[in-house]
């Protein structure tokens, strides 16, 4: 995806999750950049064949497998982006982070929860 087309949809996230501000503009299309190339890395890990390991040729002439470099790329740029959506608050923990307390689920009494379905009946 553009990073154009990133900067909209992580726009709508803040949005849906009320955590939209003007001034988070910058982080916004800071993450959609981090996106954008993420996507192109996984577009080239794809195209090298998709393999996890590869076999590398150090100096020495010796041969060793090791991670792919352009899934490392993915992985990074995934890591980086995460930290980005916790500071937009699009993470579970990044909303309760920004929001409170009223970003956590409620958890209901079971006997406050009964007694407030209880009807009163006027007995007089």
């Amino acid at each position: 995806m553009t990073k154009s087309k990133w900067i909209k949809r992580i726009t709508a996230s803040c949005e849906q999750a009320d955590t939209f501000q003007e001034c988070a503009f910058e982080v916004i299309e800071t993450l959609a950049d981090i996106l954008a190339r993420r996507d192109a890395a996984m577009t080239a890990f794809k195209k090298s064949g998709g393999c996890v390991l590869v076999y590398h040729t150090n100096k020495a002439g010796q041969t060793n497998m090791e991670q792919n470099p352009a899934l490392r790329i993915v992985n990074d740029l995934n890591r980086d982006a995460l930290a980005y959506w916790r500071e937009l608050g699009l993470t579970p923990a990044g909303l309760r982070r920004i929001k409170g307390a009223a970003a956590a689920p409620a958890e209901i009494d079971p006997l406050s929860d009964a007694l407030g379905r209880l009807k009163v009946v006027d007995a007089g």
